[in-house]
């Protein structure tokens, strides 16, 4: 089978590059979009090196990462216990939208009715 000529390059990025950029996501105040358009990549391409790190499966030598980089830790998988406090505070959270959404829908269902009303 014949290989096909695009004319189009795929790029090839070292484990290196692919860490340091995943590492630069982890820094306070920096979503993956921004580090993906300084980069040069797309951002879809970034959140699967992120996934990558995480499961392990991306791993950089250490000595050659930039000093700053090296120092971010990798995030730690989360226990069952502290995932299950977090659901249950998401959960908390949620019931407290609905109810509030809730309130705002009969609010609204008076008010229309009170102003056809007259």
């Amino acid at each position: 089978m014949p290989a096909y000529k695009t004319g189009k390059k795929t790029r090839q990025y070292t484990n290196e590059f692919k860490v340091s950029a995943v590492l630069l996501t982890y820094k306070p105040n920096k979503m993956i979009k921004d580090v993906a358009e300084d980069l040069d990549i797309h951002p879809f391409m970034l959140s699967r090196w992120r996934k990558e790190y995480r499961e392990g499966k991306l791993v950089a030598d250490k000595r050659k990462l930039p000093k700053q980089l090296s120092k971010i830790a990798r995030p730690e998988p989360q226990t069952d216990k502290q995932r299950m406090r977090q659901l249950e505070a998401e959960n908390a959270e949620l019931r407290l939208e609905i109810d509030l959404l809730k309130k705002w829908q009969r609010f609204l269902a008076e008010e229309q009715r009170r102003s056809s009303g007259s």
